[in-house]
């Protein structure tokens, strides 16, 4: 498969230098070991815990596991074995070595538990998802996290070819998929979802029937956008609302989807506190909800949640590649008042909101000046959409191209 270049391969040359110990996270099939294997080529042992003998000595003889595969070493799918993780304490704090273990893992649970309580301090956690937009363009130079300013959309956008946009949402960003435009999308999902339900969701909890587990990932597919009501997605899939949460504490713990919560502030109690759902892959999400063609999400009922998504998640990437994060909410009130996203920086609050038209109104940008009135410190906002060329709406508001993200 050819080797696409990626945005967070600078950081991770970086931070190595930083940390004695890396860890990559993310989804299956996103390219995690791919990165890194490429970026050390020879210089490091590379060793997979998928490997069942393997993965059985590391859990049994930590130590040994350790002594046999010395740093520098990328350890794959660490998630397996968590039991390593206070004898790689031990080595580093011994040997004092930046750069000395890389590790991968498509759970956030497992680890995540066993590195806040022995490597914290000591370990750069990163994440990586499919490719961005400017990757598949390869077209990653001088690529910046996601801030509206005049400044950010002076660097770079193309103009925006429908038909490419619907392309890249239905057909998704899993590195197969874009480096080989003959591979078949839906065996692709089919095979990646038969995948996930026997490993991940076995692993991280006891799910009795995968049968109705799918039908859960389904009935959240076709919520993607929407805010969360567990009562309704319960009822939806016949299962109680606890073990709808907990059913979904698994999507958000292998990466499938993220809850982006509802801004919240003392000065008003009028602020709808329900988070918005959304899958973090929009081609995944196109499979599970049975569209078929980027056409029929076009013209479909679902086209703004797609497009929403779509945008939410390239803007979570162009942080995440960065090595970065901030504070990223929704805005709704209840006095009908909605702003898509809001990204809390440097004490500004920055509005954006996602339209899937390309006639430019003013009307889109309303919702931002109740900012103003709660005497938040509002920055430049923007409204991502369909239009060919950014174009400025009010003072401090631009509409710009969802290819400017």
């Amino acid at each position: 498969m050819e080797y696409y270049n990626r945005i967070l391969e600078k950081r991770i040359k970086e931070i190595t230098k930083q940390f004695p110990v890396l860890l990559l996270t993310g989804p299956r099939q996103v390219g995690k070991t791919t990165l890194l294997r490429h970026i050390c080529e020879a210089e490091r042992t590379y060793v997979s815990l998928d490997d069942l003998s393997l993965r059985e000595l590391a859990r049994e003889d930590p130590a040994l596991f350790l002594k046999q595969y010395k740093p520098p070493v990328l350890i794959d799918e660490i998630q397996y074995a968590p039991e390593l993780f206070p004898y790689i304490k031990i080595n580093v704090d011994r040997d004092q070595k930046n750069g000395a273990y890389w590790l991968t893992g498509s759970q956030q649970y497992q680890m995540m538990k066993g590195i806040s309580e022995t490597l914290a301090g000591r370990v750069a956690i990163l994440k990586l998802l499919g490719f961005s937009e400017r990757e598949k363009r390869r077209n990653i130079s001088g690529a910046k996290p996601f801030l509206p300013s005049e400044d950010y959309l002076k660097q770079y956008y193309s103009n925006v070819d429908i038909a490419d946009l619907y392309e890249s949402i239905w057909r998704g960003s899993f590195p197969r998929l874009v480096t080989d435009p003959n591979l078949e999308v839906s065996v692709f999902y089919n095979s990646l979802l038969q995948t996930y339900l026997q490993r991940d969701v076995r692993d991280l909890s006891q799910v009795g029937n995968l049968e109705q587990f799918t039908r859960f990932v389904k009935a959240c597919a076709a919520r993607t956008g929407q805010l969360l009501n567990y009562s309704e997605l319960a009822r939806d899939v016949d299962i109680s609302v606890m073990t709808a949460k907990n059913w979904l504490s698994i999507l958000i713990a292998s990466f499938q989807v993220i809850l982006l919560p509802p801004y919240h502030t003392n000065i008003t109690k009028r602020l709808i506190k329900t988070p918005k759902l959304y899958f973090l892959d929009t081609g995944l999400c196109a499979y599970l909800t049975g569209w078929t063609s980027p056409e029929t999400i076009r013209n479909g009922a679902m086209n703004g949640a797609f497009v929403e998504t779509y945008a939410i998640t390239e803007i979570l990437k162009s942080w995440w590649f960065e090595a970065g994060e901030v504070p990223m909410y929704y805005y709704r009130d209840k006095d009908g008042v909605e702003i898509d996203l809001l990204i809390e920086k440097d004490g500004f609050v920055y509005p954006v909101e996602i339209k899937s038209a390309a006639s430019i109104k003013r009307l889109w940008a309303k919702g931002f000046r109740t900012l103003d009135r709660l005497k938040l410190q509002r920055g430049f906002g923007a409204v991502v959409c369909l239009a060919d060329k950014a174009q400025p709406i009010e003072e401090k508001v631009i509409a710009i191209p969802i290819t400017a993200i």
